[in-house]
């Protein structure tokens, strides 16, 4: 095993001097198979655990696993998708109940960040894409991403999603579901503590003039509200009625899909039984129009629990009784 991580590391080396080139990368492509078979097996042959974790435990000996993510972006396609096979399952390896590799990592922030900062080449992205996700399984890890003070990392993915390259902003997009969704207690914390600094980046994301982000990013906080765990966050979230005229926009949406989606946001302000006076104002000021709205709001759509749903806000919008002060949102 240790011949096998050091030649490996000798042919990145070599591979590196050469600049790259599918003569200079083969060596690596040759090793990175034979290291894919000891992780994975192969058709005739299960893989070993006792070999497996004995090559992962080499691995780490070394920084043959920095070697192989910092210089992912000169490999062939191939060889790229046998790294990132290696690098997630190696992260997956236990010894004595320990999570080595992702100990490992941890130690290492600043390759978490070069796999993060992956997404600036088109070319390479979605490979550095499904190696952050792979990071995403390990709350340690995502305690390194999520932004503090000194490091704002994770923010860069809001600029990622809105990539010119279709394929590069989905995959950006499922890489930051993946990191609010997986470790939801952690999460909570982050919403609480970076409240100002979270929801002027991800409404930026709502305003986007690409359908699908505009789409996800309104499916995504809709999930984020109704969490259990973000319930502080929830409750501040809908005191505002800037938030909550943003939604009623996006009720007028030309696109059926993002009305729908946007309606499972605003039936949280509505559904409030203890409504600030701002969000009371917006809604009676609005009262006559939003009722009128509601009542043909989606009327073919044959789902139940949406009717339902629709009932309540239409119930609960009828009965506001004073007068309000606010500008009439639905006219923009």
């Amino acid at each position: 095993m240790e011949d096998l991580v050091r030649s490996t590391s000798e042919a990145i080396l070599h591979c590196a001097a050469a600049s790259g080139g599918a003569a200079a990368g083969e060596p690596v492509s040759r090793h990175l198979s034979q290291l894919k078979r000891i992780l994975y097996g192969d058709p005739m042959r299960s893989a070993q655990h006792d070999q497996a974790l004995e090559l992962t435990t080499e691995v780490l000996k070394t920084e043959l696993l920095t070697e192989l993510i910092v210089n992912l972006p000169m490999f062939e396609f191939e060889c790229r998708k046998d790294v990132t096979q290696v690098f997630s399952n190696v992260l997956r390896k236990r010894s004595g109940g320990a999570m080595v590799a992702v100990d490992w990592l941890a130690q290492r922030p600043q390759l978490l960040f070069t796999i993060l900062g992956g997404y600036d080449d088109p070319k390479v992205a979605l490979n550095y894409g499904t190696m952050f996700r792979e990071c995403c399984r390990h709350e340690g890890l995502v305690a390194l991403f999520l932004p503090t003070a000194p490091s704002r990392h994770a923010y860069s993915l809001f600029g990622y999603i809105e990539s010119p390259h279709f394929d590069v902003a989905s995959d950006a997009f499922a890489s930051l579901r993946e990191l609010l969704t997986k470790h939801r207690p952690l999460v909570a914390r982050f919403l609480e503590e970076q409240y100002d600094d979270f929801f002027a980046c991800y409404h930026g994301l709502l305003r986007s003039e690409n359908y699908v982000t505009k789409r996800q990013s309104l499916k995504l906080l809709s999930d984020l509200l109704l969490d259990r765990a973000n319930f502080a966050t929830m409750t501040r979230y809908i005191t505002s009625s800037q938030h909550m005229k943003t939604i009623m926009v996006l009720l007028r949406d030309p696109s059926p899909s993002i009305q729908f989606e946007a309606f499972h946001v605003f039936k949280i302000f509505v559904a409030n039984p203890n409504k600030g006076r701002g969000i009371h104002d917006v809604l009676h000021r609005n009262k006559d129009k939003l009722l009128a709205f509601l009542n043909n709001f989606h009327n073919d759509r044959g789902d139940e629990q949406f009717s339902e749903e629709k009932k309540f806000l239409v119930h609960e919008i009828s009965l506001l009784d004073h007068d309000g002060r606010e500008q009439d949102a639905l006219n923009g």
